[in-house]
């Protein structure tokens, strides 16, 4: 029984003795032709030419696994990422009527103050104090403007259509 044999244990045959001598090259491609030689890979060889698979099969289900989650957790995400969006816009919404209430109450405590009221009922019905002058300038303009008088007053007693006194009035507003 050959040493090679016990070590190995294979059933294939009796196994055949290397030499330590050196091999040639060209020599190696006629000693891998034979048949019953193990053949092993060489550093000469290339390794584009022998490619194993790009991806492992356990790589494909870790690469669907974490498409699937991705595709699971996409949803809720969104809708996260949504309501956030509408809290932000809530809050501005909320600063906003804030600010719009504190601008009326300001100005209900204004309406409130009897100065206030006053002031106002002065400005806008033109009501005057026992005591005060009151001046109203007019828009008659100057005694010696020889400018035409304003319509109305000349000629009121003419009757016009009413399509040329529109005409007339277009005429006057655009100068």
């Amino acid at each position: 029984m050959s040493t090679a044999r016990t070590r190995r244990g294979r059933s294939g045959g009796p196994r055949r003795r290397t030499t330590s001598r050196p091999v040639r090259a060209g020599a190696r491609a006629a000693a891998d032709s034979r048949p019953g030689r193990r053949t092993t890979r060489s550093a000469s060889r290339s390794t584009a030419t022998k490619r194993g698979p790009r991806f492992s099969g356990r790589a494909v289900v870790l690469g669907v696994l974490v498409l699937l989650l991705a595709l699971t957790l996409a949803g809720p995400v969104r809708q996260y990422v949504a309501g956030r969006q509408e809290l932000a816009e809530l809050a501005a919404e909320r600063e906003d009527l804030s600010r719009r209430a504190a601008e009326l109450q300001a100005q209900l405590d204004r309406q409130s103050d009897p100065a206030y009221v006053a002031q106002r009922a002065r400005e806008r019905l033109t009501y005057v104090l026992p005591g005060d002058r009151l001046v109203v300038v007019g828009d008659a303009g100057d005694p010696g403007d020889t400018a035409d008088p304003p319509p109305g007053e000349g000629a009121a007693d003419a009757e016009v259509p009413w399509y040329e006194g529109l005409l007339g009035s277009l005429a006057a507003a655009d100068g």
